[in-house]
C-alpha cells in the first residue's frame, strides 16, 4: 500500500442568518427581562411559600376588603364635595365678573362726567376771558390755547425709522444718540421749541395742542404730551408764514438736528408749507395767576 495523506473531509458550512434585531439589543434585554431579577426571585418564592395571590386567611381576607371599602367612600365623599361646590364656586365667579363689569361702566361714566365737565369749564374760561379782556382777549386765548385756531401754516411729519422695533434705552442724551431709529422725546421737545423760535403762533402734535405749560416726557418707548401717550407717526402743525416758517425751521440748529436724524438714524421727515392748518383748542388751561381788572367809575 502506498500511504496516501488522508485529507479531513471538507464540511459545508451555510452562515447563521443574523436576528433581525440583532441591532437593538438594549430593547431586547428589556422586553426580554421586563421583571427585575429581584422581583422575579421575590414572587418565585412567594409562590414556593404559598403566599401568592389574593390573601388566604378570613383575616385578610376581612382586611383587604375594608381598604377597598374606606377607598371606594373616600372617593365617593370627595366627588359629592366636589360635586356641591362647583354650583357655588360658578356663582361667586359670576358675581365677581357683575362687580368688575359695573365697576368698569361706573367708571366709563364718571370719565364722561368729567370730560363734559372739563369742557364745560374751558368754555366759560374762554366766554370769561373774551367777555373781561377787551382788545387783548383774542390774542390772550391764543396765546394760551384755550381757543381753537386756524390759518396758514406748517405741516411737519415725523416717523420712525424703517424696520425699528420697541425696546432698548430711554431717551438720547444730550451727547450722542441710541442707535434705534425710534424718535425720542427729547427730539420731539427740540422740534417743537425750533418751531417756536423759527415763528410758530400756536403748535400741535397729533391733534394735541400745546401751551406753555404743556410737557413733552416718555414713557418707556412711548410719547407723552400732556400724559396722554402719542404714536408714530408724529403730525405736527404749526400756524404762521407756511414757507418762511419752513425755512427758518431749516436753517435753524433744530431742524438740522431732525435732518442728522434722518441722514444717520434713518427718521422720516417730510415738512410742506400749507395754504389752512387748523388747530384745536388746548383740552384744559388751568388759570394759576389772575388779577382783577379796575372797574369804570372806580377812584
Amino acid at each position: 500500500m502506498c500511504g496516501m495523506s488522508q485529507q479531513p473531509p471538507e464540511r459545508s458550512t451555510v452562515p447563521r442568518r443574523p436576528r433581525p434585531d440583532a441591532s437593538m439589543s438594549l430593547l431586547t434585554n428589556v422586553m426580554d427581562h421586563s421583571l427585575d431579577d429581584g422581583y422575579a426571585e421575590a414572587a418565585a418564592r412567594r409562590a414556593a411559600d404559598g403566599t401568592a395571590g389574593v390573601p388566604r386567611t378570613l383575616k385578610a381576607k376581612l382586611g383587604l376588603a375594608a381598604g377597598l371599602v374606606l377607598a371606594a367612600l373616600v372617593v365617593t365623599v370627595g366627588a359629592a364635595q366636589a360635586r356641591e361646590d362647583a354650583p357655588v364656586v360658578a356663582k361667586e365667579r359670576e358675581e365677581l365678573i357683575d362687580r368688575i363689569e359695573s365697576g368698569s361702566a361706573t367708571a366709563d361714566a364718571l370719565e364722561k362726567d368729567i370730560e363734559s365737565l372739563r369742557t364745560e369749564v374751558g368754555k366759560r374760561q374762554r366766554e370769561a376771558l373774551q367777555k373781561h379782556g377787551g382788545d387783548q382777549g383774542a390774542l390772550v386765548g391764543l396765546l394760551s390755547g384755550s381757543t381753537a385756531v386756524h390759518g396758514p401754516g406748517l405741516k411737519l411729519v415725523v416717523d420712525d425709522a424703517k424696520g425699528s422695533e420697541a425696546g432698548g434705552g430711554g431717551p438720547r442724551e444730550s451727547a450722542g444718540f441710541s442707535d434705534t431709529g425710534r424718535l425720542r422725546d427729547r427730539d420731539m421737545q427740540r422740534i417743537v421749541n425750533g418751531l417756536w423760535q423759527s415763528g410758530a403762533e400756536a403748535v400741535s402734535i397729533n391733534g394735541q395742542r400745546l401751551t406753555a405749560l404743556s410737557a413733552i416726557r416718555a414713557a418707556g418707548d412711548a410719547i407723552l404730551v400732556d400724559n396722554k401717550p402719542l404714536g408714530p407717526p408724529y403730525t405736527v402743525l404749526a400756524v404762521g408764514d407756511g414757507q418762511r416758517l419752513a425755512d427758518r425751521f431749516r436753517g435753524s440748529s433744530d431742524g438740522q438736528y431732525l435732518a442728522a436724524l434722518r441722514e444717520n438714524f434713518g427718521i422720516r421727515t417730510k415738512i410742506t408749507a400749507e395754504d389752512e392748518v387748523r388747530l384745536p383748542a388746548a383740552p384744559s388751561v388751568s388759570v394759576r395767576i389772575a388779577e382783577p381788572t379796575a372797574g369804570k367809575g372806580t377812584s
